[in-house]
């Protein structure tokens, strides 16, 4: 059975960066599971994977359009440091969670930057802006049922 939409698709896969560096990889034994077709995973990959079957190996460098697009200079914010509960424990690169004021939606932040009144965030995917280089095999490919096609992912 070759990747079409609506196929539950098993990879093995490794992400590097555009210098060679790992970013990610599937544990032995544990592959990637996704719902082909429902945004799953990021559309340069999905495309890549379209028709493959079984056993066969995969390759593709991604621009940052065709995998978590560019970094969205909106999504980098200062916040005054008043609004952090213990602010000495705040470090530049790390991740911190807050909530968005108008949909009450919880967010990953990385902090870029702390002054003595603000605190520079970024939410944009870690990923953003980056080209990507995505390669290995598929593991598995079985038609999805009805209910992963409804609810847009594997069960």
């Amino acid at each position: 059975m070759k990747i079409t939409n609506n196929c539950v698709v098993s990879i093995n896969f490794k992400l590097l960066d555009e210098h060679g560096a790992l970013l990610d990889a599937s544990e032995e034994g544990t592959p990637l599971i996704y719902l082909h077709g429902a945004a799953g995973i990021v559309p340069g990959l999905e495309r890549e994977l379209e028709g493959k079957a079984v056993g066969e190996s995969f390759g593709a460098t991604l621009t940052p359009e065709d995998g978590f697009g560019e970094s969205n200079p909106e999504l980098i914010q200062a916040f005054p440091l008043s609004t952090f509960p213990d602010p000495s424990q705040l470090q530049t690169g790390a991740q911190v969670q807050g909530t968005g004021s108008a949909t009450g939606e919880v967010t990953n932040f990385v902090v870029l930057e702390i002054t003595e009144e603000h605190v520079l965030l970024d939410s944009n995917h870690p990923l953003a802006g980056k080209t990507l280089c995505f390669e290995g095999t598929v593991h598995e490919v079985r038609e999805a049922t009805d209910e992963e096609i409804s609810q847009g992912h594997p069960l």
